[in-house]
């Protein structure tokens, strides 16, 4: 019998991975430290986690998390700063490369992970720096299901109880009743993940008490 693949929707991801690698390839030195979205993160650093999808093994993720004491989060930025220090830009953009379409994910990750990771990770790189990647609805619609009440990404749909949550290029609504907020999938994507930029896209009665409950939420996973 075929053995399942690991990583859900692989040749989009493989794309995905592939356009951000080209567009990695037009920054400049000076684009490397600017901060990421995730603010532990510079955008070098945040290649450099993205890197570790294709090798990064149950035993080493533990390990991390042990020299963290016991926090996963603090272990993958940890992590990825290493990477970043050892290894340049152009090193972590040809590797990315090649690993694109490796069919392996995270130790404990669900199959829409990787998608996940790709497609929010693009933005933490792209957002600060005032550049523009287009999220592909047909791929953004997955990842945000995947994560509307997955616990790992803080359970969006308790978060915004209340409110409804509407995209205008996809056919996805969550929430009844109440004041509605509407927006592309790919912004709604990273309000699900904690992401305060995707507040630029939304517009709707709700836009206030969703940038409320935004702040008052943990940190996005990173």
């Amino acid at each position: 019998m075929p053995r399942r693949p690991r990583v859900g929707m692989l040749a989009d991801v493989a794309a995905e991975r592939h356009d951000l690698c080209d567009f990695l390839e037009t920054l400049d030195d000076s684009d490397w430290q600017v901060r990421s979205l995730c603010t532990e993160w510079t955008v070098h650093d945040v290649l450099a986690h993205l890197t570790l999808a294709h090798r990064q093994t149950l035993r080493a993720t533990l390990a991390h998390v042990v020299l963290a004491r016991g926090s996963l989060d603090r272990a993958e930025a940890e992590w990825a700063r290493e990477l970043s220090a050892e290894h340049s830009p152009a090193e972590l953009v040809a590797l990315l490369r090649a690993t694109a379409a490796v069919d392996h994910r995270v130790p404990l990750s669900g199959p829409l992970d990787p998608l996940t990771d790709i497609l929010v990770h693009g933005q933490d790189i792209a957002r600060p720096l005032g550049r523009h990647r287009e999220m592909r609805p047909e791929r953004a619609l997955p990842a945000l299901e995947h994560v509307w009440a997955n616990g790992f990404y803080g359970r969006p749909d308790k978060r915004f109880t209340g409110l409804r949550l509407v995209a205008t290029d996809a056919d996805w609504s969550a929430g009844t009743g109440g004041p509605a907020a509407w927006g592309a999938t790919g912004d709604l994507l990273l309000l699900a993940t904690g992401r305060a930029a995707g507040l630029d896209g939304l517009s709707g009665p709700a836009l206030g008490e969703v940038a409320a409950r935004l702040r008052q939420s943990e940190p996005a996973p990173l």
